[in-house]
């Protein structure tokens, strides 16, 4: 398997927990809930990002969104997470706060939950 560029990396990330992941600013007007939103950045080593993503549930309760940031959270761990990248690797840890829930305004069926996230990129790049 070939490796990824940082692009290719951020995106398999958020595709990797069972829902549709999308660039903040590419979802798809069909796009059917859930999913997770995210914005895509990338640096250059030794400078640390500080980037979001959002869980986006059509329901009424939190439990399954909240599951859902739990697991990611999980995944991370307290320390860092490594991907291996073309020339390198993306280091990816939790945020603080981690998980933030808010309201949508107006929807009351819409639930939703950032998540913030650190990321360091350390390849010749």
């Amino acid at each position: 398997m070939s490796k990824l560029d940082k692009w290719q990396a951020i995106q398999a990330f958020w595709s990797s927990f069972n829902l549709p992941a999308y660039d903040e600013n590419t979802v798809p007007e069909s796009a059917v809930m859930p999913y997770i939103t995210y914005e895509a950045s990338t640096a250059n080593i030794g400078k640390p990002l500080y980037l979001t993503a959002q869980l986006f549930y059509n329901t009424r309760s939190w439990a399954d969104i909240s599951k859902k940031a739990a697991e990611i959270g999980a995944y991370i761990g307290y320390g860092h997470k490594i991907i291996k990248l073309d020339g390198g690797y993306m280091y990816i840890s939790q945020g603080s706060p981690f998980a933030q829930r808010m309201s949508e305004d107006g929807n009351g069926d819409v639930r939703r939950i950032i998540l913030n996230i650190a990321v360091e990129y350390f390849t010749a790049d």
